[in-house]
């Protein structure tokens, strides 16, 4: 798998773009953008005209649209189906709520989200197409069935999954169009300054390691990504704190606290591993260890998700408590500051 393929399996939607030719006959758009997307069928794109993702000159059009000369097109749509063969598999979900559209799920540290090089077993993905197996979206091909966002293997927290076409079109509008609201509680080093406050800066692939990201300040490279977040506890030596994203970029609560200089607490892909603050005593260094050894991950979960439903329009929210993991390290944080 080359890098622009590991680099496109992190994007959620693909955006397409195109000018219609100052020669084109008028054409139902349908069929015109079943000929320019590949993997795509004339059903799919009729679903996401019906969903308003589909605009022609910046308004939404329905699928018997006919293009015109020089009409400008722009699509959203959740990614085209992949040649890997995937296997349902009868893995336990923790599901918070599920309705004939959807259906939101508390994802446990550790589990992949979406099969990928080197992980086409064990997904989220396979345990969905097993649970959901006679609904025609987890029969499709589809190398991401109903997902319209992701998380991190070693993040927990909530995600929420379409169960049909029209709602996979409508929720991937929302995230598109920003119009969810994202809470994240993470265990950093440090104490961040101001204790309430907004980092920017462009996200992108990192220039030495594709598997990782970096940030731009300048926005040479990258695209834009705005993190806010306030320190709701603060633990001498580290802190919690609530991020609520603007943007989702892939590891964006993790590049930008690391380029602020608080990593995450043990995320070993930008820093957090070691020990950061502190003193050099042996008891100390020992504490922090046997804490790494709780929270073997980066400390990071997706606390709340808040979304209009795709039918039915009601905004409808979901928390989920932190798990067992970060909860020991808090508390254990908390003993030993307070024994100080």
């Amino acid at each position: 798998m080359s890098e622009e393929e590991l680099a496109g399996q992190q994007e959620l939607f693909e955006h397409y773009r195109f000018t219609v030719a100052p020669g084109q006959s008028l054409l139902r758009i349908d069929k015109y953008l079943s000929y320019r997307i590949e993997n795509t069928s004339r059903t799919r794109i009729q679903d996401a005209a019906n969903a308003g993702n589909i605009l022609v000159n910046n308004i939404p059009v329905k699928p018997n649209y006919r293009v015109k000369p020089d009409d400008l097109i722009q699509v959203v749509l959740p990614n085209p189906p992949r040649d890997i063969e995937l296997i349902p598999q009868n893995i336990p979900l923790d599901i918070l709520f599920e309705d004939e559209d959807v259906v939101v799920v508390n994802k446990a540290p550790g589990m992949v989200v979406h099969p990928a090089y080197g992980n086409y077993t064990g997904t989220l993905v396979n345990a969905l197409m097993w649970h959901f197996k006679d609904l025609p979206l987890f029969s499709s091909g589809d190398l991401r069935p109903g997902l319209v966002h992701r998380i991190d293997k070693d993040t927990s927290g909530i995600l929420v999954i379409a169960k049909n076409e029209l709602a996979l079109n409508r929720l991937s509008k929302q995230f598109f169009d920003r119009t969810t609201d994202r809470k994240y509680t993470a265990i950093v080093w440090g104490i961040p300054d101001p204790s309430e406050g907004t980092i920017t800066g462009h996200v992108g692939r990192n220039i030495r390691d594709r598997k990782i990201m970096q940030v731009f300040p300048d926005g040479s490279q990258g695209k834009p990504a705005v993190t806010h977040y306030k320190i709701i506890e603060n633990l001498g030596y580290i802190s919690v704190v609530e991020c609520k994203l603007e943007t989702g970029r892939t590891h964006q609560i993790r590049i930008h606290f690391s380029y602020r200089g608080h990593p995450l607490f043990n995320d070993a892909d930008y820093g957090g591993d070691r020990i950061l603050k502190g003193t050099t005593f042996s008891k100390y260094q020992q504490f922090v260890k046997n804490c790494f050894q709780i929270l073997p991950r980066q400390a990071l979960h997706a606390k709340s998700l808040a979304f209009d439903h795709p039918v039915s329009g009601k905004r409808l929210s979901f928390e989920s408590e932190l798990p067992e993991d970060m909860r020991q390290v808090i508390e254990r944080w908390r003993n030993y500051i307070a024994a100080r």
